[in-house]
């Protein structure tokens, strides 16, 4: 399988582009701030055609070029259902940093075609089976992403769920400390060991790491066995 990132240009935010290889259909995911110019010349340079985009969740650094990518490529995006209204006024979901950031500036257009994930079920776009995994707690419609298929290596886009050492932030609006450890506990510590990390902010990782290092999912390994 081939996965590329691109690094968008704010709050360094991971863009991944999926396919089966070169030449063939791809997934976008989570295309953020100016990564429009870069995001073509990665599908000009491995002749990819996007079938759709998908967003872990709704906040404006992994949604900002979706309407402009799903618009010029005429492919759906697809987000959860309670991330939809991040997706139709992303400011409902700023921080006051971000809102000072972008204050009453912002010029948005939502997607023509929003597709609802299925929670729990299977999405085969571009020749890959993505299992999608609804994980609350950065935001209420936080989802990852599992592939599913004959694979040696699985691989999970983790979005703001998971990073690198760390998790994401859940004192934004829609936010809970609760729903975050819950889906530490019963949605990542779950995944093998060998499970490769694609998260949404920072460098690839794996669940054996994690699960050995990372100090949240310590301790909700540890909640998890009182």
């Amino acid at each position: 399988m081939l996965i590329e990132t691109l690094v968008a240009d704010a709050f360094g935010t991971n863009c991944y582009v999926l396919a089966d290889g070169r030449g063939s259909e791809c997934v976008v995911v989570d295309p953020g701030i100016g990564i429009e110019p870069r995001l073509d010349d990665l599908l000009a340079e491995h002749r990819l055609k996007p079938v759709a985009v998908v967003l872990t969740h709704g906040h404006l650094d992994h949604t900002f070029s979706v309407a402009p990518v799903c618009g010029s490529n005429e492919v759906p995006a697809y987000i959860h259902a309670d991330d939809t209204h991040l997706l139709e006024d992303p400011a409902r979901g700023f921080g006051p940093g971000t809102a000072a950031m972008f204050g009453t500036g912002l010029d948005w257009t939502e997607p023509d075609d929003v597709e609802i994930l299925p929670d729990g079920g299977v999405l085969d776009l571009a020749g890959i089976r993505f299992k999608v995994d609804h994980a609350p707690g950065h935001t209420q419609g936080s989802t990852m992403f599992h592939t599913t298929g004959d694979e040696a290596t699985p691989y999970t886009l983790s979005g703001d769920v998971l990073f690198a050492g760390a998790i994401g932030r859940v004192d934004l609006p829609g936010g809970s400390e609760t729903q975050m450890r819950d889906s530490l506990e019963n949605k990542v510590l779950p995944l093998a060991d060998e499970t490769i990390v694609l998260p949404g902010h920072g460098p690839r990782t794996d669940i054996a790491t994690e699960r050995a290092s990372n100090p949240f999912l310590r301790q909700a390994a540890e909640h998890h066995r009182r």
